[in-house]
Formats: C-alpha cells, sequence, structure tokens
C-alpha cells in the first residue's frame, strides 16, 4: 500500500516542481528591464491607446481650441522658470480658484499678461500640526493686488479654460516669504 502511495505522490511532485520552475523562470523573464527602445514603444503604445480614449480625444480637442493655443503659450512664456526654479514675479488677481477647479487651496496670479491658477498644499503631518497652521494663517493673509514672488517646479494643464496651473513651492510677498514646501524626502 505503502508504494502505490509513494507512486501516485512521487509524480505529483514533479510536477508540481516542474510547474513552479516555470512560473519562476517568466517571472524572471517578466522583471526584466525594458531596453530604451523597448520602453518608448510600450510609451508610444500606451499614449496611442489613451488618445483614442474618450478623455483623450477631449484633450486632443481642448489643444486645438483658442483656449488651448493659448495656455500652451502662456506655459511657453514661463517655462524657463520653472526649469530653473526661478523667481517669477506677480500680481494676485483672485484668492480663489475658477468655478470647476478641484483639490487643494489656489488662487489666480498675473504673470508677464497672462493670469495662472497658482495651487498649494499646506504640509499637514501629525508630528507638526503648527506648521500646517502657521502656512494656512500667511496663505489667508494674502489679498487681491498684493505682489508677490512665486517660484514652482512644475506647470500643468486643466484640459479645459485658458489657465496654466503651477505647482505653488514658494510664495513670497514684501521681501517675507509667506509658503515654502518643503522638498519631499527620500523620493525623487
Amino acid at each position: 500500500m505503502k508504494k502505490v502511495i509513494y507512486a501516485l505522490i512521487l509524480p505529483l511532485v514533479v510536477v508540481s516542481g516542474l510547474v513552479f520552475a516555470n512560473s519562476a523562470i517568466k517571472n524572471d523573464a517578466a522583471r526584466k528591464p525594458l531596453s530604451a527602445a523597448e520602453s518608448k514603444a510600450a510609451h508610444r503604445d500606451d499614449k496611442k491607446k489613451w488618445e483614442a480614449s474618450p478623455d483623450g480625444l477631449r484633450y486632443k480637442k481642448w489643444e486645438t481650441s483658442p483656449d488651448g493655443i493659448k495656455a500652451h503659450a502662456s506655459a511657453d512664456k514661463i517655462r524657463k522658470h520653472i526649469k530653473d526654479f526661478s523667481n517669477m514675479e506677480g500680481v494676485i488677481t483672485s484668492i480663489s480658484r475658477p468655478s470647476g477647479s478641484v483639490g487643494g487651496f489656489g488662487m489666480l496670479v498675473k504673470i508677464n499678461d497672462d493670469e495662472y491658477i497658482v495651487n498649494y498644499w499646506p504640509e499637514k503631518s501629525d508630528k507638526d500640526v503648527t506648521k500646517y497652521n502657521n502656512d494656512l494663517r500667511q496663505l489667508n493673509s494674502l489679498k487681491v493686488n498684493d505682489k508677490v514672488i512665486i517660484r514652482s517646479h512644475s506647470a500643468g494643464y486643466l484640459g479645459k479654460g485658458h489657465n496654466v496651473v503651477l505647482a505653488g513651492d514658494y510664495i513670497e510677498r514684501d521681501n517675507k516669504v509667506i509658503f515654502k514646501r518643503d522638498p519631499r524626502k527620500g523620493g525623487c
């Protein structure tokens, strides 16, 4: 009886081992980093899929509209400042974001005759609630027609309207820092 049981278990163990080894080989092949050409091709394929989606079609339509053309022109005007993280002088035109905007706090700022949405998110951590409250208090002290200096690491498009969205990483008024986002630790 023992011989029959061993005879049945042995093939099961061998087959299980082969299946496991085969899946491990496939996983190693899947983990292999893509070459630059393969990565570029994969990105191109993903982009084509997105462009064919309803959101992609809507964005393409917006891009060729007068609002989209104006937004791209506005972004081109400040591209060097974004890249260099340098000062941009502006005047606050509204202390609230346009209707329909979502996420975070923001204001409209006129820089070089173009209006930009400046978003800022005070850092809220369990360790330093006082810094969060102080950031909010200082940001709430801003008023329409205040002259500010802004630095930003990034700019983006809403895909509607003509405003470019800037990340407000640094905001200064009257040579006093109103808001400064701490650089992320341990990340990109």
